[in-house]
Order: C-alpha cells, then structure tokens, then sequence
C-alpha cells in the first residue's frame, strides 16, 4: 500500500511520534469531526511543533489519508486472520462468520466510522479506498479456496468484489442507522449474501 505521509518516519523516536500525531488524530476526529482536523489543531493536541507536524503530515487532506491507511491495513489483517482460520476450520456459515467480524470492525473502529460518515474523504482516500476493497475481495477468495467451496479463476474474483462491495454498503448502512448496527439489516445481509454464496459455487 502506497503511503500516504510527505515523507516516511526511518527512527523509532520518529515512528512513536508521529503514531501520537495519529492517535490525536483520531481522538479529535471521533470528538469533533472532519472539519476540526486542522493542522494546527492536530499539532496542539498531540503536543507536538506544527513544524514537526508538516514533515509529515502538511494539510487536513494528508491526514485524512493517514488515518485511512491505517485503518485500511486493521481492515485486511483481520481478513488474512480469517483467510488462515478458514483453512483449518469448517465453516457452516461463512457469510454469518464473515459478516459478524466485519461488524465488530464498525463497532469498535469509532475513528472509521466518523471519517467514513463524514464528508471530507479526499480524491487519494476514495481511490485508495478502492484498491483496499479489491484487497478485501481477494481476502474472500482465499477464504473460499480455503473452505473448498470453489475453483480458483477470474469469475470467482469478480463475483467475490461485488459480495465485498455490496456487504460494505449495507454496513454502512446499518451503522449509520444504529451505532451498535442495525440488527435487522445486518440479518437481511446475511440473507442476500447467503444467496449469493450459493449461486457462485453452485457454478463449481
């Protein structure tokens, strides 16, 4: 994944630092919102010279895309978490397991939520966001794989980037509707995608 900083941290001092950037970051994006993640207020919450903060991060639009890479590479650990347990478990229910864990994401990942309902994602972010989800989709290739359920090609991929983009849509969805997640929505999810799952490896 391409970073989205002006220039990347080489010592640990600098590495700590600028995680401490980030988490004031998010700590005043959770709080306050898009629009309050001014450098400067960014600097003064992290306790850190604003010439400090611009070696790194020079604009609202630069942090943003921070915050998103980082919750981006949280997103695709807990999918290659799931890649690996699915090839030594036999799910009954892949949809519901794949489902649940992607909605614990929402719940506990504040900071996602708050930039994803927002209103200030940048050009860089939504087109990152978009080669994150071809992430994702491969993610649910290996998982299939894994489980046994189908044949490695080009259909599957494809079908398994719509099954990515539709269950991010309708997360979003039932977290905008419901902090802790539409229940209701989240089933009718399952549901959908249950259908779906069974329409692709019927093909295999």
């Amino acid at each position: 994944m391409e970073t989205p900083l002006r220039r990347t941290p080489r010592q640990a001092r600098s590495k700590a630092r600028l995680a401490l950037v980030l988490q004031a970051a998010e700590r005043i994006l959770v709080e306050e919102g898009v629009e309050a993640l001014t450098t400067t207020r960014v600097a003064a919450e992290a306790q850190v010279s604003v010439g400090s903060l611009y070696q790194y991060l020079p604009d609202r639009g630069a942090i943003i895309d921070a915050l998103a890479a980082g919750y981006f590479v949280r997103l695709e650990a807990v999918m290659d978490d799931l890649a690996a347990a699915a090839a030594g478990e036999r799910w009954e229910d892949p949809v519901g397991v794949l489902i649940d864990a992607y909605a614990g994401i929402y719940r506990t990942e504040h900071g996602f939520r708050a930039l994803w309902f927002g209103s200030g994602l940048t050009e860089q972010t939504r087109a990152a966001d978009r080669e994150h989800k071809r992430r994702m989709a491969d993610g649910i290739r290996r998982v299939l794989l894994a489980l046994g359920v189908a044949r490695d090609d080009e259909p599957l991929a494809r079908s398994c980037h719509a099954a990515v983009l539709a269950a991010d849509a309708l997360a979003q969805e039932a977290f905008r509707r419901d902090a802790d997640g539409d229940a209701a929505l989240l089933d009718e999810a399952k549901v959908m995608l249950r259908g779906y799952l069974a329409d692709v490896t019927a093909r295999y």
